[in-house]
């Protein structure tokens, strides 16, 4: 991976707002995957008292993020499949993982996973990334 893309999504990441409010931490990135991780908190909770989806959708949705911009061009998502295995427990580590299945010049294919510190399969995801082939503004 360019480490100057490298350098620049990680310090991307440590200035999302979004991403700071919500705790999420970027572990690992390489060429088309990345690793992102969230503690579960009370704040996140639903009205069951488990974590709220829309919590591990954005923990998902930023490993896709990463990951589909590792190239060093503009890539933004298309569509978005996310199939919810099993409700993390209170306060848990919660990691995605988004590993490029294929590419081509428009478009970007991506499976991605999301696991507890148990090594529970939380939630799994098929993701389509379209490529606008426009160098990242932030390089």
């Amino acid at each position: 991976m360019d480490p100057q893309v490298k350098e620049a999504l990680e310090r991307q990441v440590e200035k999302e707002p979004f991403a700071k409010k919500l705790g999420l931490k970027l572990i690992e990135v390489g060429d088309g995957y990345a690793m992102v991780e969230m503690v579960c908190t009370e704040e996140m909770e639903n009205i069951f008292q488990m974590t709220h989806g829309g919590a591990i959708f954005t923990l998902i949705d930023e490993a896709f993020e990463i990951s589909c911009n590792s190239h060093g061009t503009v890539a933004v998502a298309l569509n978005v499949n996310i199939t919810y295995h099993r409700a993390p427990s209170p306060n848990s580590t919660l990691r995605a993982e988004a590993k490029e299945v294929s590419k081509t010049r428009k478009t970007g294919n991506y499976y991605i996973t999301v696991k507890d510190d148990k090594d529970h399969l939380i939630a799994s995801c098929q993701a389509l990334a379209y490529r606008k082939g426009e160098k990242l503004p932030f390089l």
